[in-house]
């Protein structure tokens, strides 16, 4: 059995260019989404999910994201004697999550894509497998997505990609598995992922999402792509083609999400976010409802 994966690597060095003007000045993390930032979601998630060790990695202009966690003991001072309890306990609670997921920040440096944050943060990981969850996705399920991927992993002991069902005429959007063998229970064997296929040429009905486990093999294919891009600087280091090598001859496996998925990366996506959180929640919902009869959660 292996051990219960403790880390966690959260990229947040992204500009945010899908959703500019908004991300002018604020980063895309720190977006509201119901009545949250975007990226608390994600820090939620995984420390619901056992993580003990969170590194969220950051460039310039991200400084308020380290401030939205860090503890702010005057500022609770200041509200408990102004009579807000109610606020002094939510700012305090939030400085608590920074404590419990011992949260540190990397700054990303590197080549462009995805690959390089991962390969920043995980200098500090001591060649364990460990979760990679992007900031601009929110799930909403009874067992965590980080949750699933865990399990998944301690039944495989091999890296996990979160894949959900799409329709197929949406695949020229996503990285699309190659799937070798379907094992039951939301598991499967893939070889690969195919980005952003026509339908007609998608390997499958699935989608990857934002949440993988990676192991050190993985970590050794971003190493090496490195390597070749410092001898001959083009191009981006993604970390999906480092799963695509290191599945060559090794396995690799999906795991299907329960849960409902919301991307905030674009407006649109950002907006219907926004209204499924608002009609879901116990007191904000039925007022909207008021306002906006028409309105279902469907």
């Amino acid at each position: 059995m292996p051990s219960t994966i403790r880390r966690a690597i959260i990229p947040a060095a992204g500009l945010g260019s899908r959703l500019l003007p908004a991300t002018k000045a604020v980063p895309k993390e720190m977006l509201i989404v119901g009545d949250r930032p975007v990226i608390e979601h994600t820090v939620r998630e995984v420390i619901e999910s056992g993580i003990t060790d969170i590194t969220i990695v950051v460039s310039a202009g991200k400084a308020m994201i380290q401030e939205h966690f860090r503890p702010n003991p005057a500022l609770v001072a200041q509200l408990r004697a102004d009579g807000k309890a109610e606020y002094a306990d939510a700012v305090e609670e939030i400085g608590e999550l920074s404590r419990r997921g011992h949260i540190t920040y990397q700054d990303q440096h590197g080549p462009y894509g995805n690959g390089t944050p991962v390969l920043n943060a995980y200098r500090h990981h001591n060649d364990e497998a460990a979760l990679v969850i992007w900031p601009d996705d929110v799930f909403v399920s009874d067992i965590p997505r980080a949750q699933q991927l865990i399990t998944a992993y301690e039944k495989t002991n091999s890296p996990v990609l979160a894949l959900m069902p799409m329709d197929p005429a949406d695949s020229h959007r996503y990285g699309v598995p190659v799937v070798k063998e379907d094992l039951g229970e939301g598991s499967l064997r893939i070889t690969g992922l195919v980005e952003k296929p026509q339908p007609s040429e998608a390997p499958s009905s699935y989608a990857a999402i934002g949440g993988y486990v990676i192991t050190p093999g993985i970590v050794d294919e971003l190493r090496e792509a490195t390597r070749r891009w410092e001898e001959n600087p083009h191009g981006e280091i993604y970390l999906t083609d480092a799963i695509n090598r290191y599945a060559r001859d090794r396995a690799v496996y999906g795991q299907v999400i329960d849960g409902t998925w919301y991307d905030t990366g674009n407006p649109l996506a950002y907006i219907t976010a926004q209204m499924a959180f608002g009609l879901a929640h116990p007191e904000y919902g039925p007022a909207l409802r008021k306002h906006f009869p028409a309105t279902t959660t469907e």
